[in-house]
């Protein structure tokens, strides 16, 4: 758990995303949680890499985020892979609807973190990258290791 110059403490990060996927947009959005979700998350028990955001019914949801139950947290806890609604206000919700329906794009957690003593997590527009472009960042990705080495 780092803290960062903006005074956000970054919990988990989804590095596989930058791989697998070309972000075109960045939002910040809250999370519904229990207390006993936000003790395990605070506890950095959680992990956003197989998670994903989609709309249901004029709201946005995250599904398959996998947050661990609170070890004192006995009946209270809730299921670790239940779905969780996050909040944006009506005009971004339709905004980012609108890019999602036309133009074919995903929403992908990039990073969970507390702001301000709130849980947010950081959703990303993504689009697919095909296995050349794959290839491709990872050529420059080694071209610029080499850079820094000085060889």
């Amino acid at each position: 758990m780092e803290k960062t110059k903006s005074g956000k403490k970054l919990i988990a990060a989804n590095k596989k995303a930058f791989f697998n996927y070309q972000i075109v947009d960045k939002c910040e959005a809250g999370i519904v949680l229990t207390g006993c979700e936000v003790k395990s998350i605070r506890q950095g028990l959680v992990s956003i890499q197989e998670s994903f955001a989609k709309f249901l019914k004029g709201e946005l949801w995250l599904f398959n985020c996998h947050i661990n139950p609170y070890k004192e947290g006995n009946r209270f806890n809730e299921d670790p892979l239940r779905d969780r609604k996050l909040l944006l206000h009506k005009s971004e919700i339709n905004r980012w609807l609108g890019k999602v329906n036309e133009k074919g794009l995903s929403l992908i957690p990039l990073s969970l973190y507390f702001f301000r003593g709130k849980a947010k997590i950081e959703l990303g527009l993504c689009k697919g990258k095909k296995l050349h472009d794959k290839r491709a960042s990872l050529k420059e990705k080694a071209i610029k290791r080499d850079l820094e080495r000085g060889e």
